[in-house]
């Protein structure tokens, strides 16, 4: 709507008779007419975010609706500028660049939500997912699909007209030449997919699968086991299974296991129905840690290294360890047979893809037992399936042109590349969804993915390439996960929830540091994270197929053999020569980049960065830490930002799989960022320190009270994070805090400083966390995305208070251990990591074990941590006070009327530095 008393006519997309109130800003206080007006916007917000409203057109237009309404005030307010005519257009709005674009999300939605929506990003991969979601759907919105003017019968025909909204048209011909493709490849390749034929002989002691004998079943997977020759000189010749259990299904009345039979030198599995012996669940497996495994014929143990050296020279084998079919009494578990077995080494490729596997990952990598290249980590039979799939998306887009000329379609004879519109390039679009479905089943057609209950895993469960050692090969043809038709449904599928189209959306290849797209835009962004994936090294799996089936529609996208990775923004120690080299380059990159947004974003919103990835160090020195937290702060600083948030945001699903069972991240962090100016002053230490003073009590009472207006007080897991905002915004509006040397202050005091006013102490970041971890999870698990969170804003890491044992974490969850499970043979002088709310626990121990003598020697070995450990004792004696611990009360109210002779024995006990350091190594 106009503003009040303007006179203009109604924006475009206002609704006649529908007068909102105009959007105010919401930073002129607490009045309540500001309250009513934040509570209808957040109620948008929140409509916003269900899932289920992700393509609700009513939910979404009313959001749109606002940020029209506050773009046309923007334009009011700024009509005097001297290029309002470019820059401040009211029918325009203006458009949104993500320079990291990645995956695509904050793109896809600034593009649902009106916006012109810009996407960049250095890595290929992702360009062409942007390009698939953004750039590609608004060229075809609206059209029918041409499959449906096939004359070979292949498609469903579509008698009647009907509408095609939005990419609908885009996602039936996917489905349409998806089902075009398999009917080829199954005519080609379908041979070595056979259905298995239930024998008499399979039938033997199976009574549930006789009445299935004669029977052609479809298979749902093969389950194979790798082998190695015998370390053993006498038994050479065997081939030794590598078998981490022998248990194929645990469901209840469904138990079924394989059973190793061995004649003489000789071996073979058969499977079994009902509850498997104890030893099958460890399979070949030696006892110990480790890849190490025993020969079922001689008993010899097979070493790890063993294993990696027949991998190396390239002596691993693989045999079948079972058969899962689908039948009318459900799913069946077969014994392998030499025929089976026979026609799928009969496969015979002419391609498979080359370039190097990932020597090194997070997460493990299966490089040390012989899969060097891409090509090596599938088997035969599945590189004739991918290479058949992957030409086919070729043929198919000659097909789809074919169609579309057939179906009406006009040709400009121009491809997606040079912007065409026509048959050609919608030939060259729909060539793109058909690709990733390929990658979609090269996720689960590779000889590393694992079998499950019921299912097969997809490789990158997680972003590693670990070695397996039992695998499941899944069929083309079949109607388990992976299957190609199961690719096609999920690609076609999120088609249908693109936007409709009505705004346009670009992507190209750039560099985050030196591109230009930014330039008058709203920016928001979710860069790399610091160093906990290797995002390039892991593309290249989906590169080298991409390439193979696209390489011709995006010459330029594909022009190099594999993914760039010398310029990733990402902290990888082992491409970078260390840990401390792989820090300064990505500081010095990401500062690039940050500075490249601070001088190209629009005035008119902030910058926002989604911090996202799990706290670790970078480096240590002279016992303190930096972690990629305080290094990215200081890169967003350091490129001429201010930051006037920083807020907590749960963006992490708990039921992905790299989140099940892990300690795997649940919160970003957002940061809001505008542009520092030029001649931003300098400020001292006392300065600084007396402006936090002054903020920081009336942002905390605003976060933990509420505003009266029905909005939530910010819970205290995000408490720390979210104080760190309106602190940040004291520091960085100066060009530089100074120290009293004139040296400029870190962000890493500055965190500090802002901690400390939380804590009211000068505790270390460890304790300041422990104590409030301990306010709100006592002794009990808590979740591990939630320490995360906490730890990051404390300046510290869960991995480093692991380390330095003041809690366990695992599995996901992360628990404060209690002083009586502090280990008895602790030795100060040599930990390296001492927080005080460690040396508390530890005096606890000791002082219970031991008693006043014992804890004296032990305080004098702390040095000047003992005011400290005091002031901690009396803080949370109060606390378990109020939290009603009274057992807990009770130790450190033990400590404290003990103090004056604990005290006293270590006033004693100081000098003698080595009877100290014995009676603790005794």
């Amino acid at each position: 709507m106009p503003l009040p008393n303007s006179g203009k006519p109604p924006a475009i997309g206002d609704s006649p008779g529908s007068v909102p109130p105009p959007a105010c800003r919401l930073s002129s206080g607490n009045s309540p007419r500001v309250a009513i007006e934040r509570k209808r916007l957040f109620k948008i917000i929140e409509d916003l975010v269900l899932w289920e409203n992700t393509t609700n057109e009513a939910v979404l237009e009313r959001a749109r609706g606002e940020i029209r309404r506050s773009w046309r005030e923007v334009c009011e307010l700024n009509k005097d500028h001297p290029e309002a005519a470019e820059l401040f257009n009211p029918e325009k709005l203006p458009g949104l660049h993500d320079p990291f674009a990645g995956g695509g999300s904050i793109p896809l939605e600034a593009q649902r939500l009106g916006l012109e929506a810009y996407a960049s990003d250095l890595n290929p991969v992702a360009v062409l997912i942007n390009k698939a979601m953004i750039e590609v759907p608004p060229k075809f919105a609206g059209r029918a699909p041409v499959g449906r003017f096939r004359a070979s019968g292949n498609c469903t025909p579509l008698d009647l007209p009907r509408e095609w909204p939005g990419a609908a048209g885009l996602a039936e011909d996917v489905r349409c030449y998806g089902a075009w493709m398999r009917a080829e490849a199954l005519g080609r390749i379908g041979h070595l997919y056979p259905p298995v034929e239930i024998t008499t002989q399979m039938a033997v002691a199976r009574p549930e699968i006789e009445p299935l004998v004669g029977q052609k079943l479809t298979v749902i997977a093969w389950l194979w086991a790798r082998t190695v020759k015998s370390p053993n000189p006498a038994f050479s010749h065997v081939d030794v299974p590598l078998v981490s259990t022998f248990v194929l299904s645990s469901k209840e009345g469904k138990e079924s296991y394989v059973q190793p039979v061995v004649e003489g030198d000789t071996w073979h599995f058969s499977v079994k129905v009902g509850a498997a012996p104890l030893a099958a669940d460890e399979g070949t497996k030696a006892p110990g840690r480790g890849a190490n495994f025993r020969c079922l014929v001689s008993d010899s143990v097979v070493s790890g290294d063993y294993i990696k050296a027949e991998g190396q020279a390239g002596r691993m084998g693989a045999k079948l360890l079972a058969i899962v079919a689908d039948s009318a009494i459900g799913r069946v578990y077969l014994s392998p047979t030499a025929e089976i077995e026979a026609v799928a080494r009969s496969a015979r490729p002419t391609w498979k893809p080359s370039g190097e596997v990932p020597a090194r990952l997070t997460g493990g990598t299966c490089v040390p037992y012989g899969f060097r290249e891409w090509g090596d980590l599938f088997t035969a039979r599945q590189l004739v399936a991918l290479t058949t799939f992957s030409d086919l998306v070729g043929e198919a887009r000659e097909q789809i042109r074919k169609d579309a000329l057939a179906a009406g379609m006009r040709d400009d004879m121009s491809g997606l590349d040079t912007g065409g519109t026509g048959a050609t390039a919608y030939a060259e679009a729909l060539s793109i969804y058909l690709a990733f479905a390929v990658d979609y089943a090269c996720n689960y057609w590779p000889q590393i993915a694992t079998p499950a209950e019921g299912f097969i895993r997809g490789t990158f469960a997680r972003q590693s390439l670990p070695m397996t050692w039992d695998f499941a090969e899944a069929p083309p043809f079949g109607n388990t996960s992976g299957n190609w038709l199961g690719g096609i449904d999920w690609v076609s599928k999120a088609i249908e929830r693109l936007p409709e189209g009505k705004t346009h959306g670009f992507a190209e290849q750039s560099d985050a540091s030196t591109q230009t797209i930014s330039e008058h835009k709203v920016v928001s962004t979710d860069p790399p994270y610091y160093d906990n994936i290797a995002y390039a090294d892991l593309s290249d799996y989906f590169y080298v197929w991409l390439r193979r089936s696209l390489r011709s529609v995006f010459p330029r996208i594909f022009a190099s053999i594999a993914v760039p990775k010398a310029e990733e923004l990402v902290a990888t120690a082992y491409r970078h020569g260390g840990r401390d080299k792989a820090e300064a380059f990505f500081m010095a990159g990401m500062t690039r980049a940050m500075k490249s947004l601070a001088d190209q974003a629009s005035d008119v919103a902030p910058v926002t960065i989604y911090y996202a990835f799990k706290q670790s160090e970078t480096h240590e020195s002279a016992g303190t830490s930096s972690t990629g937290w305080e290094t990215f702060l200081e890169a967003v600083h350091r490129a001429g930002f201010r930051l006037s948030g920083t807020w907590p945001m749960r963006t992490e699903r708990a039921a992905r799989s790299v989140g099940i069972g892990t300690n795997a991240l649940a919160s970003s962090i957002i940061l809001v960022c505008r542009k520092r100016p030029m001649d931003a002053p300098t400020a001292s230490r006392r300065e600084f320190l007396r402006e936090l003073n002054a903020v920081l009590p009336e942002a905390l009472d605003e976060m933990t009270k509420g505003a009266g207006d029905d909005r939530s007080p910010v819970a205290p897991v995000d408490l720390s994070q979210a104080i760190i905002g309106p602190g940040m915004a004291v520091f960085s509006k100066y060009s530089a805090v100074l120290e009293a040397d004139g040296s400029p202050m870190s962000v890493h005091t500055a965190l500090q400083l802002i901690n400390r006013f939380l804590a009211e102490d000068d505790f270390d970041a460890e304790t300041q966390f422990c104590l409030q971890w301990f306010e709100q999870s006592k002794w009990a698990e808590g979740a591990f995305g939630d320490a995360d969170t906490l730890s990051r804003s404390k300046g510290t890491s869960v991995d480093r208070m692991k380390e330095a044992g003041v809690l366990q974490s695992g599995g996901g969850k992360v628990q404060l251990l209690k002083w009586a499970e502090y280990p008895a043979d602790w030795v100060p002088r040599t930990d390296k990591r001492t927080p005080v709310w460690e040396a508390l626990h530890h005096l606890i121990r000791t002082l219970k074990q031991g008693g006043e003598s014992a804890s004296g020697v032990l305080l004098a070995a702390l040095g000047g941590k003992a005011e400290a450990v005091r002031q901690l004792a009396y803080r949370l004696y109060t606390l378990c006070e109020r939290l009603g611990q009274a057992e807990d009360a009770r130790a450190y109210n033990e400590l404290i009327t003990s103090w004056t002779g604990i005290e006293a024995v270590a006033n004693s006990a100081a000098p003698q530095a080595d009877p100290q350091g014995l009676l603790f190594e005794s």
